[in-house]
């Protein structure tokens, strides 16, 4: 749509934050929150964002922001896009042939079970440092802040395979810690970057609203290896293109920017 990588980014995490809400109130009714760890997931997704601004402003100043905001998109993309075709169609041949797919035993990872100070989080029923989940956090809050994404896209694989939640908690935290941490990346665009546009911000929200609950009727219907299969080729499309486009000599080679 020919809409700066910038203002991109920072519209969409004020639309990540309306799109949010909703989602939150339904897994908390069904008590699929671990509010503990995500205290400690907004706390590193709090300080994430500070360090994304200053990183942001860095880029900015340098004018290499657009630049680097779509390769990170691209490799963000392909890699998420690569791993859910390869685990749909996995998953797909395995129906076919009749063959049971082996449950993945729920044990963090070695190097999350090395690290000092451990807490008990009682509802994922973890005994695990807190540093775990506040570098998780922290590393998805610089990912908010510089492409505008809830970072859910990192975050719930890493809580899953990382920290080893199950996965009944694992949504509902994750969008409770995006929540907290999508808002403090608009504030902070806000007062920073002054890249928030507010008409592109409600639209985004409005098409969101509207699309999650058609999302959620097909959702309903379809069979989840064939809807992660259709998601995943359109992410690798995405990237594809946004590949295209950093390959491809612009129009306008030169860009001024008034103000």
């Amino acid at each position: 749509y020919g809409i700066p990588p910038t203002v991109a980014a920072a519209s969409a995490a004020s639309q990540v934050t309306g799109a949010s809400v909703s989602g939150v109130f339904a897994h908390f009714r069904r008590n699929g929150v671990d509010v503990h760890m995500a205290y400690v997931l907004i706390a590193g997704g709090v300080l994430g964002s500070g360090a994304g601004a200053l990183l942001f402003r860095l880029l900015q100043a340098s004018g290499q922001i657009d630049t680097v905001i779509a390769l990170l998109y691209v490799v963000m993309l392909g890699s998420i896009g690569w791993l859910m075709l390869s685990e749909s169609l996995g998953a797909i041949r395995s129906a076919r042939t009749g063959a049971t797919t082996r449950a993945r035993r729920r044990r963090h990872h070695p190097m999350v079970a090395a690290l000092p100070l451990r807490w008990r989080f009682y509802r994922s029923g973890l005994y695990i440092s807190p540093l775990a989940p506040l570098l998780l956090g922290f590393a998805t809050g610089i990912l908010t802040m510089l492409l505008g994404v809830g970072g859910g896209f990192i975050l719930i694989p890493a809580m899953l395979y990382l920290l080893g939640m199950p996965a009944q908690v694992v949504v509902g935290t994750s969008l409770f810690q995006i929540l907290f941490v999508s808002a403090a990346a608009t504030m902070v665009h806000s007062v920073t970057t002054k890249a928030v546009d507010i008409v592109l911000a409600a639209l985004l929200l409005l098409g969101s609203v509207v699309g999650a609950q058609l999302g959620a009727r097909f959702a309903a219907r379809a069979r989840p290896e064939y809807l992660r299969l259709a998601l995943g080729v359109m992410v690798l499309l995405v990237a594809l293109r946004m590949v295209l486009g950093l390959a491809w000599q612009p129009d306008e080679i030169y860009s001024v920017e008034l103000g």
